[in-house]
């Protein structure tokens, strides 16, 4: 099995970065990786320790970007707080999973990564540099000369080469980092709708990829990338790859192209073969915002349900990526509400496949790209508040514990941040990005008389920047179904690719 994991055509000829491959085979440089030759090696020893191995014919990768293991505790009690529980006892969907691993998150040049250089790790098997898409961590960021001859090919790329169906989901931009990996190659994250030197934008390289015949399902935000300055977008070239998109399908296949919830709603998924969905110029709304102003978007579990309704036409399987990306942006901006509420809405995706896929032929997997450095701290009783002020138990027996104060005489919440912008009150606003048009509010702050509780409360931070920052601790990878007891231990980030390619029984050639 490990000759099959390494093994790559000798004949495969390298592509330049701006254009995608037809049949997405693995090169020399990529399987020869020691990333890559670990992380195959310690699978394959799991593999033969296995008594139930399963081969998945369809396998889906959910990530909850930024969704540490301190934000999966404080949704978790959240979820159930909301429905009248303490909450710590309470578990969200995908914890309930019987296979569960740590992941290590570091990019080849950092100990504390982004996006772009983690999800590459899980989609080709090689650890890279932070801000560089499915490039070898030898290529230099921005440097497009340099990433020739460096390009990694993607799991995506692999099954949908092999005649499978294959989607992308994602509440950010789908030209964001992480779902870009699943696609794209790019010396430079931030190339979304234009690029250096003979490199393509990332974009482009969604509508236009040649592996298969192209991505089936894409539904998620970022139409500003898609659509000229004309139309409110940001292209220069005079593009519009939305219509582009549909030519491409014209006469041969039932290309469907929508741009709301009520519109996703209503497409025939039983007479449509592609399916591609922008539904907001750039990111999507967090999820309390989609809720509470009643925006035309659809939620992450609604679009997950017809996702995989299309793929599943597909008799020869599929695969799925979902991310929230949301998630982080709400602890970037300090506001542990979003973030949260986010990763419950994200459990509720999970839920969804879960009861509409057989764990017979498919895969669930669970993960994150990196935690964040929010942490659940003092002694609140049990039950608290998760987002509010900490209520310490009094071992006394009184009745009524009273909040309990810091050596300054001050309460404090709960949760809080190692770093970033600090305090904000905004109230009942829910959009967290709001807190970036307010200067930050350093030091110590009396909140005696705030609702911590708000949607618009940004909690204090330790250390101020002008925007939280990832942390580089392990995060959590949960599995369920077929050839979900691959997953187990302490792995390296790339080892996810590499559970992915053996739950499947992937060939990494071309034949």
């Amino acid at each position: 099995m490990a000759q099959k994991f390494v093994r790559a055509l000798s004949a495969f000829c390298l592509i330049p970065l701006a254009s995608a491959v037809s049949a997405a085979t693995l090169p020399d440089y990529q399987t020869g990786s020691d990333w890559y030759t670990e992380s195959a090696d310690r699978l394959e020893e799991r593999a033969a320790l296995s008594r139930e191995a399963k081969t998945a014919k369809n396998v889906i990768l959910f990530v909850g970007d930024g969704m540490g293991i301190s934000t999966l505790t404080a949704a978790r009690i959240l979820e159930g707080q909301l429905v009248g529980e303490s909450g710590e006892e309470n578990a969200l969907s995908f914890e309930e999973f019987p296979h569960t691993a740590l992941i290590k998150t570091y990019n080849t040049n950092q100990q504390t990564p982004d996006s772009a250089g983690t999800m590459t790790a899980m989609m080709t098997g090689v650890k890279t540099r932070a801000g560089v898409i499915n490039i070898d961590g030898d290529a230099q960021r921005a440097d497009c000369a340099s990433s020739e001859g460096k390009e990694l090919n993607s799991f995506l790329e692999m099954v949908e080469s092999r005649g499978k169906a294959t989607g992308i989901i994602s509440t950010a931009r789908l030209t964001h980092a992480t779902p870009a990996a699943t696609y794209s190659r790019s010396p430079e994250r931030n190339w979304e709708y234009s690029a250096e030197g003979d490199c393509s934008d990332i974009a482009s390289q969604m509508v236009e990829l040649s592996a298969g015949d192209g991505i089936d399902v894409m539904l998620g935000g970022g139409r500003r990338n898609f659509v000229t300055t004309d139309a409110d977008g940001k292209r220069e070239d005079g593009r519009d790859l939305t219509n582009e998109w549909l030519e491409r399908y014209e006469g041969e296949q039932t290309a469907v192209y929508v741009e709301s919830g009520s519109d996703l709603a209503g497409v025939d998924l039983s007479n449509t073969d592609k399916l591609l969905g922008l539904f907001t110029s750039s990111h999507m709304s967090y999820d309390a915002d989609r809720i509470n102003k009643e925006s035309d978007e659809p939620s992450i579990a609604e679009m997950t349900d017809t996702a995989i309704e299309l793929l599943e036409k597909d008799s020869d399987g599929y695969f799925l990526m979902v991310e929230s990306g949301r998630i982080d942006h709400g602890h970037h901006a300090g506001n542990a509400y979003n973030a949260l509420h986010d990763t419950i809405a994200f459990a509720d995706a999970v839920q969804v496949a879960l009861d509409k896929v057989s764990l017979e032929d498919t895969l669930i997997l669970v993960t994150a790209d990196h935690s964040h450095v929010m942490t659940i701290a003092g002694y609140p009783t049990r039950g608290n508040p998760i987002l509010g002020k900490v209520v310490e138990n009094d071992s006394s027996g009184a009745a009524e514990a009273e909040v309990d104060t810091a050596s300054d005489g001050m309460p404090y919440t709960t949760l809080s941040y190692a770093n970033g912008l600090g305090f904000a009150d905004l109230g009942e606003n829910t959009d967290a990005d709001e807190r970036y048009d307010i200067a930050a509010d350093t030091g110590r702050k009396d909140l005696s008389d705030v609702d911590t509780e708000v949607p618009g409360f940004h909690q204090e931070a330790l250390v101020h920047l002008e925007s939280e920052s990832h942390a580089g601790e392990d995060i959590s990878l949960h599995a369920i179904g077929a050839g979900a007891e691959l997953v187990q231990g302490s792995l390296e980030q790339n080892a996810v690719f590499h559970v992915m390619t053996a739950a499947t029984d992937l060939s990494l050639t071309e034949d």
